[in-house]
């Protein structure tokens, strides 16, 4: 399988897999945010893996900005939309599949 598409399948795994346990989450407690967010820091295993993604996701945000730019990689604008609403683990994927064709051009803007 072509590298893109393997970007592809990992963003669509990296939104399912997610999923999978939010569904599980709102099924037992509802659409409730206060008591979402409090369970990320419900103890210090949790609290530390939440805060590691938060974290993760803003230099994720950061670099992603700057080499979209650089690169000029179309629609980067849906990568922080995909990482609130699904996670990092949608997000990074999916950039990586929409940065594929720009970071492999050569420099008559051909790509490979």
């Amino acid at each position: 399988m072509p590298k893109k598409n393997t970007y592809l399948v990992l963003a669509i795994v990296g939104a399912v897999v997610p999923y999978v346990f939010f569904w599980t989450f709102v099924s037992s407690e509802g659409l409730n945010l206060g008591s979402f967010v409090s369970s990320l820091f419900v103890n210090g295993a949790a609290g530390g893996f939440s805060a590691d993604l938060l974290i993760t996701s803003v230099v994720f945000w950061l670099w992603s900005f700057h080499d979209a730019r650089q690169l000029t990689v179309p629609r980067w604008w849906v990568i922080p939309l995909i990482n609130l609403t699904i996670g990092l683990s949608a997000a990074l994927p999916f950039y990586l599949y929409l940065r594929h064709d720009h970071a492999h051009r050569t420099p008559n803007g051909v790509s490979h």
